[in-house]
């Protein structure tokens, strides 16, 4: 059968979003420092953007509380002092035809309005010296970490073994995982790497001596046993206990080990909660710092009786449109080329200072009804956090649900209560009995509070804390206790007993 070629045509509708458009997106959803790093990046490949410094924000901001007479206060649509007025027609004589000169009148009004709006709300939460300061001191304090592999080979070129041994440790070191465990034994290292089975369990056992305690262990059990060796406690109850009854310690079993070694249940309570001290985990200390710093993007100040809501302007560049090329495209002189050039980007300016400016309005809006709507949290803290809903917000703010979830996305709002995602204020609710309805967040902080002054000699069961639950107006399944519990890495009832 011959195989041919055709050519078809199909019509269909699909949606694709302009550049600009997902420009704006992308700045809403990016949190603060994202923002300044996509801004940077925007000004590298836009000329006519420069940014207004800090201290001239400041010179704008006082020069904007002159009175209109004051001689310094200059009118911001004046034209440059170059481009000369017909008084017949109160028009620049020099004028292009495509109207450049209104355009660069739109220009200086829309400048005009965005450094009133920055200054309008970046007056109360301006960082001080000391919060500079102690921001620097943070960033200079930080340290490259170094990783367990490069610990432990370093540890290798300075040991005694000799160079084919070096040769085995680093084959082994290689072999271990982030945690300091290695995950091959002895025989199955010996035939990949085809050396002597005695001469891998000795370089092994060297390694085994390197810091941190417990490195180089093949299983849970080794690990604890090397600390306990390294700190001189192999005749301990702990030694024994590690080196017998390792299931039974698993599962607390306390009169099962405290039988099968001849001593009192409290002897083998302390001495459990001895081995509890040790480290399960000798590599996590070299593990890389995945620790996130955040910058607030909303501050919620208590002033009286009411909480004001600011945003962190402080770490948004303030962009504007640079006054050399509005110059530029004010003269009538430059080529038909360079005026459509410096259109184009000064349109893509406007586009992107406007998002940002729409950006920080959006946050701020929802911030503001976050903060109507969790009154009682501001004041009282997790235990008051009420139900609510993106769409709730939503309808308030006049946005579409999908517009409140990329701007809370990785967010952060400073309160009296502490700093929070902007997500968290955002549970669903669990009825009450009286017929009111109350955060999962607030319950989940209930369970928390039973648990922690529950009674260690006979712990809570799943079931009596849904009764307790009740008798405080709280309808919910056991299932759902359970499901809290581990989210809280509370332990079941069996395995939190102290006999």
């Amino acid at each position: 059968m011959a195989l041919g070629l055709q050519q078809t045509q199909r019509l269909g509708l699909s949606q694709v979003l302009a550049p600009q458009l997902q420009q704006s997106l992308a700045l809403l959803q990016a949190p603060t420092l994202e923002v300044r790093a996509l801004v940077e990046q925007e000004m590298q490949q836009n000329p006519v953007l420069e940014e207004v410094a800090a201290v001239e924000v400041e010179i704008t901001d006082k020069t904007s509380q002159r009175d209109d007479d004051s001689p310094a206060a200059a009118d911001p649509t004046e034209p440059p002092k170059d481009v000369l007025y017909d008084p017949a027609t109160e028009k620049p004589s020099n004028a292009p035809v495509d109207e450049l000169q209104a355009e660069w009148q739109k220009l200086v009004q829309f400048d005009s309005e965005w450094r009133d709006f920055y200054a309008q709300t970046s007056g109360v939460n301006r960082a001080t010296d000391e919060d500079e300061e102690r921001r620097q001191f943070m960033f200079d304090s930080l340290t490259s970490s170094v990783s367990l592999h490069d610990e432990v080979m370093e540890q290798v070129r300075l040991s005694d073994l000799a160079d084919e041994e070096k040769v085995i440790a680093e084959l082994i070191v290689g072999n271990m995982n982030e945690y300091g465990y290695v995950k091959s034994s002895i025989e199955e290292l010996a035939v990949d790497y085809q050396k002597p089975v005695e001469q891998v369990a000795l370089v092994l056992k060297a390694i085994q001596t390197f810091h941190p305690p417990g490195v180089g262990a093949r299983d849970l059990r080794e690990c604890l046993m090397l600390q306990l060796e390294r700190a001189g406690r192999q005749e301990t109850l702990e030694y024994q206990i590690v080196d017998k009854f390792m299931d039974a310690l698993g599962r607390r079993r306390m009169p099962e080990m405290a039988k099968g070694l001849g001593v009192s249940v409290d002897e083998i309570q302390d001495a459990v909660q001895d081995i509890a001290k040790l480290d399960p985990r000798p590599g996590r200390a070299y593990l890389p710092d995945n620790d996130q710093y955040v910058v607030p993007e909303v501050f919620v100040t208590k002033l009286g009786t009411d909480f004001v809501v600011s945003t962190n302007n402080d770490q948004v560049p303030q962009l504007r449109i640079s006054n050399y090329y509005k110059d530029l495209m004010s003269k009538a002189e430059s080529s038909t080329e360079v005026r459509d050039y410096i259109r184009e980007k000064i349109r893509a300016g406007k586009f992107l200072i406007k998002s940002i400016h729409q950006r920080q309005q959006t946050i701020t809006n929802i911030a503001k009804e976050i903060v109507v709507r969790q009154r009682d949290f501001m004041e009282r803290g997790v235990s008051a956090l009420r139900p609510m809903t993106m769409v709730q917000v939503a309808e308030v703010v006049g946005v579409h649900e999908t517009t409140v979830s990329r701007a809370v996305s990785g967010k952060y709002m400073q309160t009296p209560q502490g700093i929070f995602e902007m997500k968290y204020f955002f549970t669903s609710g669990i009825s009450t009995s009286d017929g009111g309805i109350m955060s999962n967040t607030s319950v989940k902080d209930i369970i928390a509070e039973i648990f922690a002054k529950e009674d260690h000699a006979k712990p809570l069961s799943d079931q009596e804390v849904v009764k307790m639950l009740s008798e405080r107006q709280i309808v919910i399944a056991r299932r759902t206790v359970a499901k809290y519990r581990d989210e809280l890495n509370i332990l079941p009832s069996n395995l939190r007993k102290v006999y």
